[in-house]
């Protein structure tokens, strides 16, 4: 993954670990960079799980946070998230009574 290698080597650089663990990462739905994100995040994850310690320094660098967006959900009676139906003034329908 092109996107993600220049990213993903910096938690290894940084916590001297280059070259200790191989990595074989695999990702589904998203964007290019969501998924480069996603793999960065994981990497950290398990750097952390396999020494406790190494989470203050990547805490420091500011490896551990997440992206906390998001897709907002459709609303009921609404096209989208945010779209609306397209507003007309006239009724297209509109019953007379005789």
């Amino acid at each position: 993954m092109k996107h993600c290698e220049p990213g993903c080597w910096n938690r290894f650089k940084l916590t001297n670990t280059a070259g200790s663990f191989n990595v074989k990462v695999s990702v589904k739905g998203g964007g290019i960079a969501g998924q480069a994100g996603a793999v960065r995040h994981g990497i950290t994850k398990a750097l952390i799980l396999t020494d406790a310690n190494l989470r203050i320094s990547l805490k420091k660098a500011g490896f551990v946070k997440r992206d906390p967006r998001v897709k907002e959900r459709k609303k009921y009676g609404q096209k989208g998230a945010r779209a609306r139906f397209q507003f007309s003034k006239t009724l297209k329908y509109f019953f007379c009574q005789s």
